[in-house]
C-alpha cells in the first residue's frame, strides 16, 4: 500500500515539475514577444514623428513657392496680367 501511494505522488511529483518548465517556457517565449512588440512600438512612434516633421516642412508655404518658381516656371499674378471676363451683352 505504502509503495502506491508513493509511486502516485511521485508520478505527480514529475507531472508538476513538467508542468512548472513548461509554464516557465511560455512566460519566457511571451516575454520575448512583448520585448519585440514594444520595440516595434518605439520604431513606429519614431517613423510617425518623422513623417509629421516631413509634412510640416513640406507644406510651407515659402517651399511651395520656391517649387512653383523653380521647377514649373510660375511667377506670382499682378495686376497687369489679371484678365477679367464679362458675360458678352445682346446674346
Amino acid at each position: 500500500m505504502s509503495n502506491k501511494i508513493n509511486l502516485v505522488l511521485t508520478v505527480l511529483l514529475v507531472i508538476c515539475g513538467l508542468s512548472l518548465v513548461n509554464a516557465q517556457y511560455q512566460a519566457r517565449h511571451l516575454f520575448i514577444e512583448l520585448e519585440r512588440s514594444q520595440s516595434q512600438a518605439r520604431q513606429l512612434d519614431i517613423e510617425w514623428a518623422q513623417l509629421q516633421l516631413d509634412q510640416s516642412t513640406l507644406g510651407k508655404h515659402a517651399r511651395i513657392e520656391q517649387i512653383a518658381r523653380g521647377d514649373l516656371n510660375m511667377v506670382p499674378l499682378t495686376a497687369t496680367r489679371t484678365q477679367y471676363l464679362s458675360p458678352e451683352e445682346g446674346k
